[in-house]
């Protein structure tokens, strides 16, 4: 495995060591794993607090700091505390030792991954460090992940370099302190989330498999890829635009069709999840614990990248948002497999513009988000397609997206914008359709009207692209105030709008 270079760009970053061509835990870690996994009347870890301990002993026998003071009371607040007591007992009696056996075949597995990585799509698939401007794909099979994401619990992973690989944290305790020096219920209620996927995987280790991938629009010429558009490419473009169902209810997870599903990520992938954030991206990575495991592989996304999760398994329901978030028992994931073992449910990574303000609207940033939009959507194995634009012809199948309001809650994205970008990049993208979840947000109370407005134009994404250009222009130069729909199609706002006139067509 020493001679592999994704393995070599991984090891430092798991806690595992290289010994005699083989990767294998140290001697002390083995003897704690062995004491944990025989269970609490061998170990003594029967509390939040005890755990704490041997989590401390085991990072000292990896030459990582001691746990901080704040992560170790949240270990025993959570177990100790807020865990009822049968459920506490159940945890350390039964749960623990099997995550403590999970970890002792982590050499094992890892050794059986690289012998088993295969090619995909002209790529290698071994797990391996995703940096920046390196298209690739990892296939982790799900018992692995689930064995890393231990790791991550026992707060295991090496923290040296990881900042300047750009990496986010990957280890538990900042959750956990988190949770002891801000307690908020919702906090309370991720951990629930996660407590519970070990929980299951314990009980019955799914045999799936996961790949993730780093999308990227290369900046220079390449003759088998497609390269980050320019402003002309748009403005130019023949694609006609694809169908746009408007959902005002339900939740992009919850939706059947098999669809690209929009993470609005922050560009470290997980953004808050394993710290105080609990919103669209971080409940997603509660629900779906596996994805996880992509903020040890991925580096910061830049302008012309996103991130493509297939297969992660959901093991949560949740109601509520924000503060009102609450883990509200098992859900059981019906999604059909491919014929590579992953689930088909695909989760796109795509970070917005942060708080842009009235920068939003200019050019450049408009195309930004438009590019970071089509560079999620699109699929580079198709294209062939981008050669023939004139053409209809999809070989995408029925694969369309699933969105909402990406970047317009906290990062402050003008929602009706928001859409049509999207929708650019769907369309462009090749995508059959769109589900958007409005979540009721009141700026597309009509969109649905707009949508039907737009296709009767029949107009290509450059038609649609240049009226978005036009109406940005305007509100960067203080021309116009009113949202995009209502500059657009001034009559839907009519109190009686009897005929339907947009003057902004030219």
């Amino acid at each position: 495995m020493e001679s592999r270079d994704d393995f070599r760009s991984i090891l430092p970053f798991l806690p595992l060591i290289l010994r005699s061509s083989a990767v294998s835990w140290p001697p002390a870690v083995v003897e704690v794993l062995e004491s944990i996994s025989k269970g609490p009347s061998h170990s003594n870890v029967n509390s939040g607090q005890l755990f704490a301990l041997a989590v401390t002993d085991l990072r000292n026998s990896l030459g990582l700091f001691s746990l901080h003071s704040s992560a170790s009371l949240g270990f025993s607040l959570f177990f100790d505390d807020l865990m009822n007591k049968d459920e506490a007992e159940k945890w350390f009696g039964e749960v623990v030792p099997r995550l403590a056996d999970l970890l002792l075949r982590l050499p094992a597995l890892l050794e059986a991954h690289y012998q088993n990585a295969s090619v995909f799509n002209g790529m290698e698939t071994g797990l391996r460090l995703l940096e920046s401007q390196q298209s690739g794909i990892v296939f982790l099979s799900q018992e692995l992940i689930a064995a890393l994401l231990v790791c991550a619990l026992f707060c295991l992973f090496p923290t040296t370099n990881r900042g300047a690989k750009h990496l986010p944290p990957i280890n538990f305790d900042d959750l956990f302190a988190c949770l002891y020096e801000y307690y908020d219920v919702s906090l309370e209620n991720k951990i629930k989330c996660i407590v519970h996927y070990f929980e299951k995987t314990c009980s019955d280790m799914p045999k799936g498999n996961v790949s993730l991938e780093r999308k990227v629009l290369h900046l220079k010429n390449s003759p088998l890829n497609i390269v980050y558009p320019e402003a002309d490419f748009w403005s130019n473009s023949a694609v006609s635009l694809c169908q746009l169902e408007v959902r005002t209810a339900g939740l992009i997870e919850d939706q059947l069709i098999e669809a690209l599903e929009v993470d609005f990520a922050n560009k470290y992938i997980g953004g808050g999840a394993l710290s105080r954030g609990c919103v669209q991206e971080e409940i997603r990575f509660m629900i779906n614990p596996e994805l996880i495991v992509s903020m040890l592989l991925f580096s910061s996304m830049a302008d012309n990248e996103a991130i493509e999760i297939v297969g992660a398994e959901r093991f949560s329901n949740y109601t509520g948002y924000a503060k009102s978030f609450r883990f509200s028992g098992d859900y059981m994931d019906k999604k059909s497999v491919d014929t590579m073992g992953r689930r088909k449910t695909r989760i796109i990574a795509i970070d917005a513009l942060c708080c842009p303000g009235k920068r939003q609207y200019g050019p450049e940033y408009l195309l930004r988000e438009t590019n970071k939009a089509f560079c999620g959507f699109l699929d580079q194995n198709k294209h062939q397609q981008y050669q023939m634009p004139f053409e209809e012809n999809n070989d995408e199948g029925e694969i369309g997206v699933a969105t909402g309001n990406w970047g317009c809650g906290a990062f402050g994205g003008d929602p009706e914008v928001k859409v049509v970008i999207q929708w650019l990049a769907a369309s462009q993208a090749l995508r059959p359709f769109m589900l958007y979840y409005t979540f009721s947000l009141e700026p597309l109370q009509k969109l649905e009207l707009v949508v039907q407005w737009i296709l009767s134009q029949k107009w290509t994404a450059g038609d649609l692209w240049n009226i978005l250009v036009e109406y940005s222009t305007q509100r960067l130069r203080r021309e116009t105030t009113v949202g995009l729909f209502k500059w657009l199609i001034p009559s839907l706002y009519d109190e009686d709008p009897m005929v339907v006139d947009a003057p902004h067509t030219k």
